[in-house]
Parts: structure tokens; sequence; C-alpha cells
């Protein structure tokens, strides 16, 4: 099987052949073509696929819409903006975190919500997944949001199976995790006291696995950061990583100094112990967030991580529950953002049927 996906060949592969491909291949072809089906013709949301392809005023109008549902008390607020609509959370790989932030925001809206039981689900069964959606989708589903370890997932349904369905995703294979990349952003956006233009941003850990770090490092350019660090040990980072514009550090001391930002990012325990990483102390030993790293960076600066934490692994829990910690309020932004996204693209779905009629 070549390599390549055109749109010849797209529209007969399955799903699970993403997994086949070259990752990087499958990546730039992602980015290139993502913009097309997830944007209206008038550039509003139809789909949320990616931070890549969306451009700077894209992400900065889901931002405002994020900040719409906070109160003058920075409380988060219920809006029905979803009433009598009906959003299916398709999780094909576990997730505790992004599955029960969605839901949150999902009632939030007043959407009647389903969680689909993968693990009982008649593709389990034999049932191919083009028909359990097509099946989904004539319970009149109005939004799927999607996490697959699949890197390509939720573009596939958009393109070639459920396009009238809103789809957004929640995380596909290595490739993407759009709305985590956002919630950062509206974190930065609400808490760092310089804008984005003026931030030096380091990102530690996991780069060449991380789908977060993909659509962190994709919205921090569009959004204009022109300091973007990235450290990690070299097993752990991608071949021509310089090549998306960030500066790459083998010396965290060096990484983190006079930044504004240090977002960690999670080490998956079965790389611990491997060829890619020999301990976990030894990693702690060199790319821990601890509070001497953080003392050099600027006095002011955030510390981030996505979760779930390993702490005295990527990161000291006196760093972690410090004063400078914003992990707490990422948590609670994600609601937003997942409010945010959900209610634009049943928006921009809306919007693209009524033309279409």
């Amino acid at each position: 099987m070549s390599n390549s996906i055109d749109s010849q060949s797209i529209s007969t592969v399955l799903l699970t052949d993403y997994a086949k491909f070259d990752p990087n291949t499958i990546h730039e072809k992602l980015d290139a073509s993502l913009s097309r089906p997830q944007l209206n013709n008038d550039g509003s949301i139809r789909h949320f696929l990616g931070v890549e392809g969306l451009n700077k005023a894209q992400l900065q109008a889901i931002i405002t819409k994020a900040e719409s549902f906070f109160d003058d008390k920075g409380q988060l607020i219920n809006r029905p903006e979803l009433e009598g609509y009906t959003v299916m959370n398709l999780f094909f790989e576990p997730s505790t975190r992004t599955r029960t932030t969605f839901e949150v925001a999902e009632k939030r809206l007043g959407a009647n919500v389903l969680n689909i039981d993968i693990e009982r689900s008649s593709t389990k069964k034999g049932e191919s997944l083009r028909d359990t959606l097509w099946n989904l989708q004539a319970m009149t589903a109005d939004i799927f949001v999607v996490r697959h370890s699949a890197s390509g997932a939720a573009h596939f349904m958009a393109t070639e199976v459920t396009p009238d369905i809103a789809i957004i995703n929640g995380g596909d294979g290595w490739h993407a995790h759009p709305t985590q990349g956002m919630l950062d952003m509206l974190t930065i956006h609400r808490e760092a006291p310089r804008p984005f233009e003026e931030l030096s941003i380091a990102i530690i850990g996991d780069i060449k696995h991380s789908r977060v770090a993909r659509s962190d490092i994709s919205a921090l350019q569009t959004l204009g950061v022109k300091d973007i660090r990235v450290c990690a040990p070299r097993t752990l980072l991608p071949k021509g990583i310089e090549r998306f514009g960030v500066q790459v550090y083998e010396n965290m001391n060096e990484c983190v100094t006079d930044c504004d930002v240090i977002m960690g990012l999670r080490i998956q325990n079965e790389r611990i112990g491997s060829p890619l990483l020999a301990s976990s102390s030894e990693y702690y030993k060199h790319y821990g967030i601890t509070p001497e790293r953080v003392a050099l960076a600027k006095p002011d600066a955030l510390v981030m991580h996505p979760g779930p934490m390993n702490r005295g692994v990527e990161i000291a829990s006196s760093v972690a529950d410090g004063a400078q910690s914003v992990i707490l309020k990422q948590v609670n932004n994600g609601i937003a953002i997942r409010m945010a996204v959900l209610s634009l693209a049943m928006e921009g779905q809306r919007a693209h049927q009524a033309a279409s009629k």
C-alpha cells in the first residue's frame, strides 16, 4: 500500500488502515486538507478537526466565544445554545478527563447527551464502522465527539461517512488534540501577563508521541508566538522537528531560562524502561519541572500540564500545586473551550445545511 492518501483512494480505505501509513505523511496530508471539510465558504466552523487549517482570526473567535461562557466573577455559566440537539460521545480509546469535560460542556449547553459504549457496540461484533456511524446518524444525532487511536479518524468521518453531522475531534492517534490545544491557548490568553506575540514558551516532554504538542505548536504559531522551545530526550523528539519552527534544546535549564510559560507533557508508562527512556528517575533528573528550574523562568511564568500528571516524574508536587501552576484552570477552561467549539460547529453545520437546500 502506498504511503500517500489521495482523493481516489481515501473513499475505499478503511479507518483502521490509517494506522498503516507513515505518520509524517498522514500529518502532512491532514494538515494541508483540514481547512476544506471543517470550514464553510464564509470561514465559519462546521466541524472542528484540528487547529491546522484555521487562521489567527478563527482561533481568536473560538477564544472569544469561550470567554463568553464566563461571568464577571470568572465562573462558568450555562447557556442553552444546543437545546433540542443530540450529541453522541464516541470514544474508541479510554479517556476520563476529556470525555468528562465534553459531557459537562454539552450539558451546560442544554444538549441531549449520549455516551456510546464502544466496548459493547456493534463494531466489536463485526459491523463496519461506516454502518455503525450511519445507524447512529439515523437516531437523529447532530454532533459526534470522536476520540480514536488512528490518526485521521475524525477527518475520515467528516469527509467520507457522516459529513452532515458536526464532527468534533477529541484526539486522533499522534496527530492532533485540538480542544486541548485551544484550552491551552485560552489559559495563556487569560493568565499570561503579555500577549502571544511577546511570549517565550517551553514545551517539555514526549514531543514525538504527543498529539497535544502538535496542536499546541500549531496554535501558538498561528497566534503569533515567535519563541517556541522544545526539550526532550533525543529518543522522544520527532526527526526534523526544527522544520515546525521551534528551537530544540538538549539542556532543560537553558530551555526554560527567561520563559513565560513552561508546559509539561505526560510520559506514558510504557516508554519508561524501554529503549526510549531508561528510567523515571533519570527523566526527572534531566527533564522534571522542579522549583529550581521554574526559578530560571520569568518571575510571573506560568506552569501548565495537560494531565494526567506523573508527580515526581514530569513535575514536582510543589510546582504542580504551587502559585505559578495554572493546571486546574486548564481543566476549567477546557469546559469553556469545548462549549465554544460545540456551539460554533453546530451553528456552522446548520448554516451549511440551509445553504445546501
